[in-house]
């Protein structure tokens, strides 16, 4: 028996039109092929708002005050073709609003204009991927997109991330969302304690190095491309290693093991054996309490040095003379070392050295001797653990460590370092740079607290808190890339050695 037809509407049937409706007609046949909704007063589109008209091959809903579409609007319309959502007033369309129209050949939206900000990023890909015909999408904003179609939009890949520039949420991008997923997520939890962290790349496989002082190891892990964590590749064995330093020259590979006791030695990677082996020690009487390694080139020719800490400090540059290496310079005698840092400044080669018993000092290569020599200091900077060197938009920056009082920013001005921004920073060990892509950050690592890691901000040209890490008794703070995915290495000496990926929050979900 054919159901009473509402008094709003007409109806045959297989078809059903209403003008001026403020509800959907639900007293129907189910096998109303076809229905209309015009000039109605609705105010969205609800979630299987037509899932009771299965058979639907037509929906009609022009003219009406519609502002949002739900998700799964049209849940339960397998077989409709036809979808006309002309004229209304849509500001919004939830990311799986037309999921299960599997049978839609055509989605005509004329006359709705949109916000073609980070919350359409969704639609503007589901535009070039659809096999629908779909009519043409305006922009009403922001400025730059206005009368623009969607589809012809250049990209949202920037704007649309939350480490990107912050005109996405200016513009309306779902900030309660952004704030509910973190930028930096654990990915992966060592057990064992480590103090240092060094990655290389080999044969397009990407290696990690970490110092255990506990275990007596130095541990070589390997990005495995199928499980999506590092696994253990190698370890080498000693007492007391506080530093690994992968070295690659050509096709070989070396680790520079560096031991409080024992003296410290130098792996290479022995293809027959598949695993490193020891190829050189280093004297004992040169090098009793290393403290850093620190490798760089100065004309195609490999150096690294070695900070040494103890009272008789003897920090010592090494040299590659293809057959191994060999000590080539003493410098900086008698001051516990606890730092070295290569930078190049303004084209020329230069060693900044940290010590506990004076300010860093700044040598320079002399390309007439080959050596280094005293170049000046960082005055005012007494008890930096470590200096490290970054750039941003070419221009050179250092971070200095203090454990008591406050940590330093400093930037070259062309004639000397400045400083920019002072962190609080007691009980810190490690301040150290990393970037990923044009995100730039500073991780702050204490023993009393949370450790920070700060976001540049351009505008300000400061640094920002970003978010806060627990890693108890942080050492170390190392970047790594591999398979499109970021990561850093956070070292523990008292706790388990965390690794935590960068995470790029797409706004548009």
């Amino acid at each position: 028996r054919l159901a009473r037809c509402p008094a709003t509407c007409s109806c045959t049937k297989e078809s059903i039109i209403c003008v001026g409706s403020s509800w959907v007609p639900r007293i129907v046949p189910g096998d109303i092929s076809s229905l209309s909704l015009v000039n109605g007063t609705f105010s969205e589109i609800k979630d299987r708002m037509f899932s009771h008209l299965p058979s639907l091959q037509l929906l009609l809903l022009n003219s009406n005050s519609f502002t949002v579409i739900r998700d799964d609007a049209f849940a339960g319309l397998f077989h409709l073709e036809y979808l006309f959502i002309e004229g209304n007033k849509i500001e919004t369309i939830s990311r799986n609003a037309f999921r299960g129209l599997r049978d839609l050949t055509h989605l005509d939206l004329r006359g709705n204009k949109f916000e073609c900000d980070c919350k359409a990023k969704w639609l503007y890909l589901w535009l070039k991927m659809t096999n629908s015909t779909v009519s043409d999408v305006l922009c009403s904003g922001p400025p730059e997109y206005q009368e623009k179609k969607l589809n012809e939009v250049a990209s949202f890949d920037y704007e649309c991330t939350t480490t990107g520039t912050s005109a996405c949420l200016a513009k309306g991008g779902h900030l309660e969302q952004a704030l509910r997923f973190p930028y930096f997520v654990v990915h992966q939890t060592l057990p064992y304690q480590s103090v240092s962290v060094d990655t290389f790349n080999s044969k397009n496989d990407v290696y990690v190095a970490i110092a255990q002082p506990s275990m007596e190891n130095c541990m070589v892990l390997e990005w495995d491309h199928i499980e999506m964590n590092f696994r253990s590749y190698d370890n080498i064995t000693g007492q007391s290693i506080v530093g690994c330093k992968a070295i690659l020259i050509e096709d070989q590979v070396f680790v520079v093991v560096a031991q409080l006791f024992g003296g410290s030695h130098i792996y290479k990677y022995d293809e027959s054996w598949t695993k490193f082996v020891k190829f050189q020690d280093i004297e004992v009487s040169r090098i009793s309490k290393p403290n850093d390694i620190e490798l760089f080139q100065i004309d195609a020719e490999t150096f690294f040095i070695i900070a040494d800490s103890s009272k008789a400090g003897l920090s010592t540059v090494y040299k590659w003379n293809s057959k191994g290496f060999y000590s080539y310079q003493s410098v900086h005698e008698w001051f516990r070392d606890t730092d070295a840092e290569f930078v190049d400044i303004d084209g020329k080669s230069h060693l900044i050295l940290s010590s506990r018993s004076q300010v860093p000092i700044i040598l320079q290569w002399n390309k007439s001797s080959k050596k280094f020599v005293p170049h000046g200091d960082i005055p005012n900077m007494e008890d930096v653990l470590a200096v490290k060197s970054f750039r941003m938009q070419n221009t050179l920056y250092l971070s200095l460590t203090r454990f008591i009082g406050d940590s330093r920013v400093m930037r070259w001005n062309s004639k000397q370092f400045v400083e920019i921004q002072a962190l609080p920073s007691r009980g810190a060990m490690t301040l150290q740079p990393f970037s990923f892509k044009e995100n730039h950050y500073l991780a702050l690592g204490s023993d009393y607290t949370f450790s920070q890691i700060y976001q540049w901000d351009k505008e300000k040209q400061l640094f920002k808190k970003f978010k806060e890490i627990y890693v108890q008794a942080p050492r170390s703070f190392t970047a790594v890339s591999t398979d499109r995915r970021d990561f850093f290495f956070a070292s523990s000496f008292k706790g388990k050695t965390k690794i935590f990926e960068h995470i790029i929050v797409d706004l548009s979900l």
